[in-house]
């Protein structure tokens, strides 16, 4: 393992998965789609899904359920799902609100998230984060969404820190690659078990005592 230097300059977090109990809400949604469609949803089915946008998801799904060109519509399908099941709420997830206020406390912090602008508001406002967070970067306001690194280098510009000098946190491999690709070092708390996943700090929570406490010391220039 790699340590997370607490030489850090700036923090950006992924949001769906990774700071908010999103996935549920996601996974509703795309159940109900493979269920109209005779299928099965289950582990196999999550990992083709999760951490993408909702337009390459349902690229994804149109592909796996043998709808060729039915990638818009099954998207469109998926967006008003997850919209529904939002709006039911969504909470933080272990240690979240403690690790962004840590962070926050020390250097700059930003949210870089695949979800559209309206869902990744609702998603914040939900779990009580809006507020931690001055900048947040949604899938819709770039031209190449993760995995690609402009998600991760956007936020890295915009709070004026270098991305070699910056760390992620991220649930997904989709979300992993962007942030590698950008040049950041990379925390990982994976959605889903079982999965191997490139990472520089891996752990199953962000309540983690280790992930808490490199948050403490950020700014004291050593490493965990």
């Amino acid at each position: 393992m790699y340590a997370l230097p607490t030489s850090t300059e700036a923090v950006v977090f992924d949001c769906d998965g990774l700071l908010v109990d999103t996935e549920a809400c996601w996974t509703v949604a795309e159940t109900a789609i493979f269920a109209a469609h005779g299928h099965p949803f289950g582990p196999e089915q999550k990992a083709l899904v999760i951490g993408r946008t909702v337009e390459a998801a349902g690229e994804a799904m149109a592909q796996y359920l043998g709808r060729p060109g039915a990638g818009a519509e099954l998207a469109a399908e998926l967006l008003e799902g997850v919209r529904k099941e939002l709006s039911r709420g969504a909470t933080a997830l272990p240690g979240a609100v403690e690790l962004v206020r840590a962070c926050r406390a020390a250097v700059p912090i930003a949210v870089a998230s695949n979800s559209p602008r309206e869902l990744l508001d609702a998603a914040l406002w939900s779990a009580g984060l809006a507020d931690c967070f001055t900048h947040s970067f949604a899938a819709d306001e770039v031209r190449s969404p993760k995995p690609a690194p402009e998600l991760y280098l956007t936020a890295c510009e915009t709070l004026g820190v270098a991305p070699k000098r910056s760390v992620a946190l991220e649930d997904s491999a989709t979300g992993i690659a962007s942030a590698r690709a950008a040049g950041l070092y990379v925390a990982v708390v994976p959605s889903l078990p079982g999965v191997d996943l490139d990472h520089d700090w891996l752990g199953a929570s962000l309540a983690e005592p280790e992930l808490q406490e490199w948050a403490r010391e950020l700014g004291h220039g050593s490493a965990f």
